[in-house]
């Protein structure tokens, strides 16, 4: 781990999902990233190929210096891992053994404060994970109804006063339009006050769910099980890191409805259904960060890993 500038969350649960050792193997890595994961991974089994994917082209660059270790076994597209089945193929990959998908924003994006993902330095109102983006999330504030405004809160932040917040936003764009994060931690503080002993600080739920609707996070992770599922070879195993309790129930969800074999309303005789399991659960919870890695990276407090085998 020394060549690298920091250690990705869950590494040794990540490896664990994934024991391909000598044996050729396909993986698509659909949030590269720094590269971290795909490195570990890279090291641990000597007959896998990578195809790293990541809209961010910061990330990018970051990664390949990384990877370069690993020569032809690691091949690296910039795009939207909702498209990684898409992007498989046009590498020539018609079925894979693994789908590894580390939903959230990596350290490095965090601190940059031009980035704009964090409330704790003052920076442009971005939050675009590819910047070619066209909405940022000073133009999200700026332009969008007080109604959309309260659901993106209520939705994506989970902010129970999301109405008194998005008129807060409205009344101050009215007379200066949102351009910082300094801006909207302002009227986080108006309109939310502090926040309760033992709870996030207002400013971490508000710019989690701008930033979830910046990047339509939800939308690309509802398409990338999809497309997963659709790649994996039977055997094939897709894990799956998120954040934030929105991300990890869909996944959660997602797996066991896959993983059930009848979904007949409960009482009938039979299955008339005629459901086929798609598949088998590796994780039964979700894991979580060990003691010791958490004294290391507090960023890992948050993760959740998921994984299922393709039947």
């Amino acid at each position: 781990m020394a060549d690298l500038e920091h250690r990705p969350v869950l590494y040794r649960e990540v490896v664990r999902m994934f024991p391909f050792g000598e044996r050729p193997a396909r993986l698509i890595d659909g949030t590269l990233g720094n590269g971290g994961h795909s490195a570990l991974l890279l090291h641990a089994n000597a007959g896998l190929e990578i195809l790293g994917i990541d809209r961010d082209g910061d990330a990018l660059e970051r990664a390949a210096r990384h990877l370069a270790f690993a020569g032809k076994r690691i091949q690296l597209e910039r795009g939207n891992f909702s498209r990684l089945a898409e992007l498989a193929r046009a590498h020539g990959w018609e079925a894979v053994d693994g789908v590894l998908l580390d939903i959230g924003v990596s350290s490095p994006q965090l601190d940059d404060a031009a980035r704009g993902f964090s409330w704790r330095m003052d920076g442009p109102l971005d939050m675009r994970m590819d910047q070619r983006g066209e909405w940022t999330a000073s133009r999200l504030l700026n332009r969008s109804g007080e109604e959309e405004l309260e659901r993106i809160f209520r939705e994506y932040g989970e902010i129970r006063s999301a109405r008194r917040l998005a008129r807060a936003v409205v009344e101050r764009r009215e007379k200066h339009p949102f351009a910082t994060t300094k801006d909207l931690v302002e009227v986080c503080d108006q309109a939310l006050g502090r926040s309760r002993p033992g709870t996030l600080p207002a400013p971490t739920l508000v710019f989690q769910a701008l930033r979830i609707a910046v990047n339509d996070e939800l939308g690309e992770l509802e398409r990338a099980l999809a497309a997963a599922r659709e790649i994996l070879r039977p055997g094939g195993v897709l894990t799956v890191i998120s954040f934030h309790s929105l991300e990890d129930r869909m996944v959660k969800q997602y797996f066991r409805r896959g993983a059930a074999s009848c979904v007949c309303p409960p009482g009938l005789p039979v299955c008339v259904c005629g459901k086929q399991q798609e598949w088998r659960l590796i994780t039964g919870k979700a894991l979580t960060a060990q003691p010791d890695e958490l004294a290391e990276n507090r960023r890992a407090a948050c993760a959740r890993l998921r994984a299922a085998e393709r039947l």
